[in-house]
């Protein structure tokens, strides 16, 4: 016989009691206690061995029996990517190559009101046996979903052992999915974000293809220094999207593997290292998530960091001089003089560009920080800053912290030595496995930041650079993540110690520069890839990290408007690399796209060299031509200052053409719009977000007059228009 529960949501409880369960099986069970209730529109229904179902005000996520889930919007089982098969699952065990299976029991499963962080909500644990019988282990999967957060459902399992000997996981692989597009005649057309920090200048938001595969990897670093990431992959067409990955505050190490499969499907999942149960012993895993939305990118990134923020991430608001544009002295490349740096500022002023870093190689060695005496002898690097300010000009000083020069390896300005750091206090490295230092960014050695006197000498360091330097912000570069540390001195509880508290010498560099002077700027740069969770809370500025050309300055500055909020400081990074050709295994960078950067809400940025240096430099030498052109840009973005208006999700990245941007701002929208290939585009551009009523349209960057339109009857009004490279557009109310 098939018995039917249904459980609705609001859910009374005690007030002694915070819940109470019902207990779903064949006997017959209590009303709960009489209690005030909690308004929640979030019901389950278990019918047998039929799929469970939770319905909330936007969504509904079925539980099979297998343990996947499958997710829709709304009631409409087409407004989904999941596409499981007879064998899929949601979660499997491997032991020496072998996967265990589990089969969730409904009748057993226990439901509550929940209560906490991310507001009231429903809890379901459901216990599940192994498909071999012959496995001592025994699943049991929770399940939350709340009623501020309608669209994701959150998942963490634990795994017990329950016979008589050790039994040892290689590998636990939670959330998998399988997905499709049901919008192509390829199960594979999709988009996608993957928020790995993987390899230099690789794209995080791609166009799947039938060969596309991606590990990954989150955490903790990986090869050629990269690490840390967003452990989160997501997958939209222009109808729906979904995304995976989890919602701890802390950088973990696993990853988020995706890969289009034989069948055209996309398979995703989060796979966790594995570990030995002793009897009797239970190990659980991080808290995974799934999500369902209409858009792109931004809206999984922001219901993450949303969901993140109620866990405890606290995202600071940027200083106002982190929207101020700015001039780095990288154009001079290592040899920087303080000659060059002050000779530039006649033309900061002039152009009305308030910033200059002092970029790569102005110090003697990795970890020491002192400056080289060839290049910046004596006190010149303090005069140098006070020549800045005598002139109203702001200065970032650029460094790398954590990574320590230990005698072996080399970088591009030099061969390393061993830092006076390594010799004083070399029980504060990171060792591998074997022992020896283990290799963080630029092959330098990697000092622990879990150890406290570590993290103090970062605070010197901090204190040094801003208040005995005069220093107004860092410029923190080529940051990703640092290896996990096996050093037994350390008395770590776990290797992941060292990846976790990673965040602490970040927060310790940003609050001690905001304590000596609060209006400086901390700028983080993760150069070519995604950044980490572990650091992000502890920046003023992000930065779009070395893109490879326009298109990554404006993904890169969606990605962090979504991260950081609507009005978030990024910085489109140089200019000049808006536009890049591959010579060999360089870049010849030669970039004049102001657009990219202004019309997404990004703030500008630029390498130029002036007065002319010589024929090395010739590439960013500011020539007459380009001095008129940075003039007209970076007067626009002054005068606009779009970045510090509220960036509007309005249109879906691949789909809406030509690619689309919006920002709100003083009672006006701005809109940018940005041509598919290098010709010329015609057509029709909708202008999306618009209250009812009548607008004057102009083109701020070409002055060009459209009219009068008018926004009624509950549609975007539509412009026809021509452009090449770009468009924007500002529409006030008339």
């Amino acid at each position: 016989m098939t018995r039917t529960r249904r459980v609705s949501v609001p859910i009374a409880w005690s007030a002694m009691l915070l819940t109470a369960m019902i207990i779903l099986s064949c006997s017959r069970q209590p009303s709960p206690a009489p209690a005030p209730e909690v308004s929640s529109k979030i019901s389950v229904t278990v019918n047998g061995d039929s799929p469970m179902v939770i319905t909330t005000a936007t969504a509904e996520f079925q539980i099979l029996r297998s343990g996947y889930v499958r997710a829709s919007l709304g009631k409409s089982a087409s407004r989904s990517l999941d596409d499981p098969d007879q064998a899929s699952t949601g979660s499997y065990l491997v032991q020496r190559g072998k996967q265990t299976q589990f089969l969730l029991d409904f009748s057993q499963a226990k439901i509550e009101g929940a209560s906490g962080k991310l507001g009231r909500g429903v809890r379901i644990m459901i216990p599940a046996r192994p498909s071999d019988a012959s496995v001592p282990v025994r699943r049991l999967l929770q399940v939350e979903v709340y009623d501020d957060f309608p669209n994701l459902v959150l998942a963490s399992a634990s795994y017990t052992n329950g016979g008589s000997a050790d039994y040892v996981v290689d590998q636990i692989v939670e959330q998998q999915h399988r997905f499709a597009s049901h919008d192509s005649a390829h199960a594979w057309d999709l988009w996608s974000y993957q928020g790995s920090s993987y390899d230099w200048g690789e794209d995080d938001v791609v166009h799947l293809t039938k060969a596309f595969h991606r590990p990954n990897v989150m955490g903790a670093a990986v090869k050629g220094g990269y690490g840390g990431g967003i452990p989160v992959a997501a997958f939209w067409t222009a109808s729906v999207g979904e995304a995976i990955g989890h919602v701890e505050t802390l950088p973990l190490s696993l990853s988020v593997p995706v890969n289009v499969e034989k069948d055209e499907r996309v398979a995703a999942a989060v796979s966790l290292t594995g570990a030995t149960l002793k009897p009797g012993e239970t190990y659980s895993t991080p808290r995974t998530f799934l999500a369902i939305f209409e858009g792109d990118f931004y809206e999984p990134l922001r219901l993450w960091s949303s969901v993140l923020q109620k866990e405890g991430w606290q995202l600071p608001k940027p200083s106002s001089e982190a929207y101020n544009v700015s001039w780095c002295g990288w154009g001079y490349e290592f040899n920087v003089t303080p000659a060059q740096m002050v000779g530039t500022i006649p033309k900061l002023k002039e152009l009305g560009i308030k910033w200059a870093t002092l970029d790569d190689r102005w110090f003697d060695t990795y970890g020491d920080w002192n400056p080289r005496t060839e290049t910046f002898p004596g006190d010149s690097i303090q005069k140098m800053v006070d020549d800045f300010h005598k002139q109203g000009e702001l200065v970032q000083l650029w460094w790398l912290p954590l990574g320590a020069e230990d005698g072996k390896g080399k970088w591009e300005s030099h061969k390393y030595i061993v830092a006076k750091v390594a010799k004083e206090h070399p029980d504060w490295f990171i060792l591998d496995k074997n022992g020896e230092h283990a290799r963080m960014t630029r092959d330098l050695a990697a000092l622990c930041p879990a150890v406290p006197e570590v993290q103090s000498y970062y605070k010197q360091l901090t204190e040094k650079f801003i208040r005995d330097w005069g220093f107004d912000g860092s410029k923190l570069d080529n940051i990703y993540s640092v290896p996990m540390c096996y050093n037994p001195a350390h008395h770590h509880k776990s290797p992941q110690d060292s990846v976790n508290a990673m965040a602490d010498v970040y927060k310790t560099i940003f609050e001690t520069t905001r304590a000596i002077k609060p209006q400086s700027v901390t700028q983080s740069c993760p150069c070519g890839t995604p950044p980490s969770l572990a650091w992000l809370p502890y920046l003023d500025q992000a930065v779009t990290a070395d893109p490879v050309g326009a298109v990554q300055v404006r993904r890169r500055i969606k990605v962090y408007k979504a991260l950081l909020g609507p009005e978030a400081a990024v910085y489109g990074d140089h200019v000049e690399l808006s536009e890049m050709t591959r010579v060999g295994k360089d870049w010849k960078e030669h970039g004049q796209d102001f657009a990219s950067t202004i019309g997404t809400g990004g703030v500008v940025g630029t390498k130029f060299v002036w007065p002319d240096p010589g024929p090395k430099f010739q590439p960013v030498n500011l020539t007459a031509e380009k001095e008129a052109r940075w003039k007209k840009w970076v007067g626009i973005y002054n005068d606009k200052m779009l970045s510090k208006g509220d960036f509007r999700d309005l249109y879906v990245y691949g789909y809406d053409i030509p690619e689309a941007y919006a920002i709100e701002k003083d009672g006006n929208m701005y809109y940018a719009f940005f041509a598919p290939s290098s010709a010329a585009w015609k057509g029709e551009v909708e202008l999306r977000g618009l209250a009812q009523g009548g607008y004057h349209v102009i083109d701020y960057a070409e002055g060009k007059d459209y009219g009068r339109i008018e926004s009624a009857g509950g549609k975007p009004p539509r412009l026809a228009v021509e452009f090449k490279d770009h468009l924007l557009l500002e529409i006030s109310k008339q």
